[in-house]
């Protein structure tokens, strides 16, 4: 799963590789599960698209979002059938969620270490997702979005990431071209584009010691 990545704050990026302008409400560049992001979708009824602000964590829409619910990723093989994201996910309600990092744990040695992950070619990240509209503790129509996630216990990079005994999982990265072909797709023909990117078109960059959490495998 992704629990922390880094949002896309370049304006001029937000324009040229996904065709919106950055919204007038703040967002969070630093994510964590809660937190308040940036997602792409097709405006209601209209052609185009448009960037909005969300919780990053999807609630049904009417349901009241909670912090204890971690819906912050959504499984693929759990898209048809969990309640939580089923109606969103029949209804077309797909977004791109821009970024210019995600992160995961490197279990690998004595310690864990934070791995920063980039595209090869510097581009930002275009992340499969899905929202929906909530409401919040005052009884408000909140955005709401997750991060789509896809097996990788044979991917040749993410299958090294996460605990040594867990499930690997990773992003779905959508290629450039693929754009308007997520938000447009039904379910049937976005479930065959949930599929993760290869390893070439990753890079995986530790970060200092300093960061690494100090909790021994053993």
């Amino acid at each position: 799963m992704c629990s922390h990545y880094q949002t896309l704050k370049d304006a001029e990026y937000l324009l040229k590789k996904f065709g919106v302008q950055p919204p007038a409400r703040p967002y969070s560049y630093d994510m964590r599960p809660g937190f308040d992001g940036l997602f792409v979708r097709r405006p209601d009824g209209r052609a185009g698209r448009e960037a909005v602000v969300g919780h990053w964590g999807l609630a049904r829409r009417g349901t009241r979002v909670s912090p204890k619910v971690s819906t912050f990723n959504a499984r693929s093989d759990r898209l048809e059938s969990a309640r939580t994201f089923q109606e969103a996910w029949q209804a077309g309600q797909r977004c791109i969620i821009p970024a210019d990092a995600i992160f995961e744990p490197d279990w690998r040695q004595k310690y864990q270490i934070s791995t920063r992950f980039t595209r090869s070619d510097g581009a930002p990240l275009g992340l499969a997702g899905l929202w929906d509209i909530a409401v919040d503790a005052g009884g408000d129509p909140m955005e709401t979005y997750t991060m789509i996630t896809v097996n990788a216990d044979d991917h040749a990079l993410f299958k090294l990431y996460h605990g040594l005994k867990d499930e690997k999982r990773m992003v779905v990265l959508l290629p450039d071209d693929a754009h308007d072909a997520w938000l447009d797709a039904d379910p049937s023909q976005a479930m065959a584009m949930l599929r993760g990117a290869p390893a070439q078109a990753w890079t995986a960059t530790p970060m200092p010691v300093g960061n690494a959490t100090n909790l021994s495998l053993f």
